[in-house]
């Protein structure tokens, strides 16, 4: 049985653009290293592949939460021109639970990134929707209420009644 996401891996080009990105929702660089050889090349089915990889972790949480960031050597990266369109099959977005929506719209703001909508009410949060790096679209959500655990989970349900 699955225990949790662990981790998301993204392409980028800019690697500075992309932490600072990402350290505005409180990630900050683990490790970073240059991957390449005949098993990694193998592993991602990518002939000759050489990138930086920089784990970024999210500080303060209660469990690992990894961002990957990639910057290819080799081969040279395709720039997917259809990201951060959503009327699309595959990939659509990630979404980050914050904890005060317009101070953290505002701090995006002080470095460039503004929204792509205005705020919206839905399900008990206020999102917003954020260019990100790679053309990656990235949302924002403020719980209006305390998220909901897990329905249907005894073991959550049992530990809620407790």
């Amino acid at each position: 049985m699955p225990s949790g996401f662990d981790h998301l891996t993204l392409v980028v080009t800019d690697l500075d653009e992309a932490e600072q990105f990402l350290g505005i929702l409180g990630f900050v660089r683990d490790k970073a290293v240059v991957a390449s050889g005949e098993a990694m090349a193998a592993f991602m089915g990518i002939p000759g592949w050489e990138s930086d990889h920089v784990t970024l972790v999210l500080g303060g949480a209660p469990v690992r939460q990894e961002i990957q960031l990639l910057r290819f050597h080799h081969p040279i990266v395709e720039i997917d021109e259809r990201s951060g369109y959503l009327a699309r099959s595959g990939f659509n977005h990630v979404c980050f639970r914050v904890d005060d929506l317009d101070d953290t719209i505002e701090r995006f703001a002080d470095v460039g990134h503004t929204p792509r909508n205005t705020v919206m009410d839905f399900h008990d949060r206020r999102l917003v929707f954020l260019d990100g790096p790679a053309g990656v679209v990235f949302e924002l959500a403020e719980w209006k209420i305390a998220p909901p655990l897990l329905a249907g989970n005894s073991d959550t349900a049992a530990a809620q009644t407790q």
